[in-house]
């Protein structure tokens, strides 16, 4: 199993419980950078491995190769870690590594464990509310949503898909015992308050 662990935003105060739980249970910590280690370094000595900051598409893929080859085996027969800034499934490198990975490793299961984003750390740094819509952006066009507090999830997939969004995913009660995960034709008439819908064109 390959675990993306988000590690927050740079402070180690930031770190989840669970963040702190899982490098110590790991057999291997694998971090990309020198920040990153040393959040990980109080709990475990991590690998740091290279991930350069390039615009190189063919030397990103090389690197991304050589690190899927260090990290592959461990997670093939036990539990690896990838410790990452920010959180693993907001603009990071680790959806782009376990593609890597799958390849030559096809039996490698992958799942990822939040980590404070620095969309909603800066919120906090700069003390700013955010208390109605807004855009995240790597600098291209979005075709996708993600909307809050949703109660009538089908009525509002409807509405999109005249929008031409077609992919939607509905998280509710995320983290709780109790939480549902429902995608496109599953999705209900109502749900809870704490709800999150995806939406993809």
């Amino acid at each position: 199993m390959l675990v993306g662990l988000g590690l927050g935003p740079g402070n180690p105060e930031l770190l989840t419980l669970r963040a702190v739980r899982l490098l110590k249970e790991a057999d291997t910590v694998f971090v990309p950078g020198r920040i990153a280690h040393d959040l990980v370094a109080p709990y475990r000595e991590p690998v740091m491995l290279d991930f350069p900051m390039t615009d190189d598409e063919a030397k990103i893929r090389s690197c991304m190769k050589e690190n899927a080859r260090k990290i592959a085996p461990v997670a093939q027969d036990g539990l690896a870690v990838f410790g990452i800034l920010g959180d693993p499934n907001f603009f990071s490198t680790f959806s782009r590594l376990c593609a890597v990975i799958a390849e030559t490793h096809p039996k490698v299961e992958f799942r990822t464990e939040p980590g404070i984003s620095s969309i909603t750390a800066f919120a906090a740094a700069a003390g700013v509310p955010v208390n109605q819509g807004f855009t995240v952006s790597d600098g291209t066009v979005s075709e996708t949503m993600i909307l809050l507090k949703v109660r009538h999830p089908k009525a509002t997939a409807e509405s999109l898909r005249a929008k031409d969004y077609c992919e939607f995913v509905l998280v509710e009660r995320m983290f709780f015992d109790d939480m549902k995960v429902y995608r496109n034709d599953e999705l209900p008439e109502k749900s809870d308050y704490m709800s999150v819908m995806y939406a993809r064109k």
